[in-house]
């Protein structure tokens, strides 16, 4: 953990010393995404400080991709949130994590902007504040959709998925939806603050370090296919108990039947919400 705060606290240097410079340098990758000098410079400093450290372990970033074959691999995004970052928004951070066997066990989100941090390691619980005396994350004890604080990153990205109608379902079932967006949909989930987080498209990088914060602050991460792990491309965050009722909207396996309080059909269902927002001729009032 020691390492991985130290690979943090360069990356919140490097980071910092670029945001908002008038010099900074913005080019675009094959995807379109936006990409600037200090991504590259903050990969390849935590790259650089590894081959030193940890000389037998693999690293795989966003910038250069998967170098080293090991059971032991660092995964890191240098800046999640760069479009944030590029427009001068304070809402982005560092991402490190350690994966053991195609099991996450140590993460770190930084976000110097925000002056926060959070980090967690297998069985030893969420942590954000100051390393001297941090403070304990929890999830919420929420357990009604209708209760629930869902946060997200966009609505395009879904359509896109071909999701839309079922997140938008999703959404008006909950009580309260914010794009907050990025780590930070994750990390107040962590702190109790929301109850779902969830994305259709996700890179292992984007998630790796959110996964182990969530699960070791109570709550649980998968796929929307429910497959745990930030191994799926996309991600479903929520305190636990509130899972597979969002899993039922948006999740591959909507609609098996399995749960009798979510039922495919009937009131409450997706289904349902459907049928009233577009009913059919037979079921409208010709009043």
């Amino acid at each position: 953990m020691r390492l991985a705060h130290l690979l943090a606290d360069d990356a919140d240097s490097l980071t910092m010393s670029r945001f908002k410079a008038q010099d900074l340098h913005v080019m675009s990758k094959p995807d379109l995404t936006p990409v600037t000098d200090a991504d590259q410079a903050v990969e390849e400093s935590i790259r650089r400080t590894l081959s030193r450290a940890r000389t037998r372990d693999a690293v795989t970033g966003e910038e250069q991709g998967t170098s080293g074959h090991s059971q032991r691999r660092w995964i890191v995004d240098p800046i999640d949130g760069t479009k944030n970052f590029v427009r001068g928004v304070p809402v982005w951070a560092t991402l490190i994590a350690l994966a053991v066997e195609d099991e996450v066990v140590l993460g770190v989100v930084s976000a110097p902007a925000l002056q926060r941090r959070w980090w967690a390691v297998k069985d030893g619980g969420a942590w954000t504040g100051k390393l001297i005396k941090p403070t304990r994350c929890e999830v919420s004890d929420v357990r009604r959709i209708e209760d629930a604080s869902l946060s997200y990153a966009s609505l395009g990205g879904w359509e896109d998925a071909g999701l839309g109608e079922d997140f938008l379902a999703l959404m008006r079932r909950c009580w309260r939806t914010r794009a907050y967006g990025d780590f930070w949909s994750y990390m107040l989930l962590a702190e109790g603050a929301v109850d779902l987080a969830i994305e259709p498209e996700l890179e292992v990088y984007d998630m790796a370090a959110l996964d182990i914060i969530v699960r070791e602050a109570g709550g649980r991460f998968t796929s929307l296919d429910g497959a745990e792990g930030p191994w799926g491309g996309n991600a479903l965050a929520s305190n636990g108990h509130l899972h597979d009722a969002a899993l039922a909207f948006v999740g591959s396996s909507r609609g098996d039947g399995d749960d009798p309080d979510w039922p495919d059909h009937g009131p409450g269902s997706v289904s349902d919400l459907r049928s009233r927002r577009n009913p059919s001729p037979e079921t409208t009032d010709p009043e």
